[in-house]
């Protein structure tokens, strides 16, 4: 099993309960910018407390692909929390999560990293396990198509600037940034921007009742998943360690079966299984 695995499992999770509650909070009515910039308030304050009580916080060079991170990650996560309005969390959150796909494919062209047998295989059946979970829409009236393919996009912008973003995380550890200084610099970045969004959108700072009762836990979530994400790139490959924590769609797609009650097809049964497989496949590295 590859060195950082289990890290990428503890991401997994928590990226996973994460998009679930960016769903939850879709659902209730919170804004997106709005519950971004919450959001952010949050992670960043937790990043750099948790980084200057443990005594890791260190900024210097590497540190500065955290920043680098923060912008794509505001891109990525503002229109993903966009294509939730109007799209399910167990379809979104799936193609989201495959931005491993862009991670893994930078991971070795730019680093040099190999593409072994279980990497290969994994990532077959990661892209399996995706064509099975998002099954095919129904017919719609015009608008909700547009509505349908307007969602589409916005999710895609937001797997390749996440999966530039997790890229970055490997560079900045191979200049000699810790995990928590990424992360602490990435919400550095993160609330600024966010914050300055939401307020030209807004003209002024007003977040909503829905945007304060779900973003702290999203937050929360968040800010050790990326730490988990940071500490596993570590020792481990980014070919495997950012695939590993980004199949937390399987964790996601589960929740909004059990608990939103979205469709639980035979297809997508089939998609569970296959992202298991897959899973285990990209773990043997």
């Amino acid at each position: 099993m590859s060195e950082g695995i289990g890290y990428a499992l503890g991401a997994m999770l928590l990226y996973g309960v994460a998009d679930f509650v960016y769903k939850r909070g879709a659902a209730a009515g919170a804004e997106p910018h709005q519950f971004l910039m919450v959001q952010t308030w949050f992670f960043s304050s937790l990043a750099i407390l948790y980084g200057f009580f443990s005594g890791a916080l260190a900024l210097n060079r590497g540190a500065l692909w955290g920043a680098a991170a923060g912008v794509l990650v505001v891109v990525g996560y503002y229109n993903f929390a966009r294509s939730l309005k109007s799209g399910a969390v167990s379809t979104h959150a799936t193609i989201f999560r495959m931005s491993f796909a862009v991670t893994v494919a930078l991971a070795v062209l730019v680093l040099g990293e190999p593409l072994t047998a279980p990497k290969l295989a994994g990532l077959a059946l990661a892209l399996v396990a995706v064509w099975l979970l998002l099954a095919a829409p129904g017919a719609a009236g015009g608008d909700a198509h547009r509505e349908r393919r307007s969602s589409l996009v916005r999710v895609l912008v937001a797997t390749v600037a996440v999966g530039i973003a997790s890229f970055t995380y490997k560079l900045g550890l191979r200049d000699g940034a810790t995990p928590i200084s990424l992360v602490a610099a990435q919400g550095a970045v993160a609330v600024t921007l966010s914050t300055a969004f939401s307020a030209y959108v807004d003209r002024g700072i007003r977040p909503s009742r829905a945007a304060w009762s779900h973003a702290p836990a999203a937050a929360a979530l968040l800010v050790v998943a990326f730490t988990f994400l940071a500490k596993g790139l570590e020792g481990g490959e980014a070919s495997v360690v950012v695939p590993v924590a980004q199949m937390g769609f399987v964790v996601t797609a589960l929740l909004g079966f059990f608990f939103l009650r979205e469709p639980f097809t035979g297809r997508k049964c089939a998609g569970l299984a296959a992202a298991l497989a897959a899973l285990a496949s990209l773990a043997r590295g």
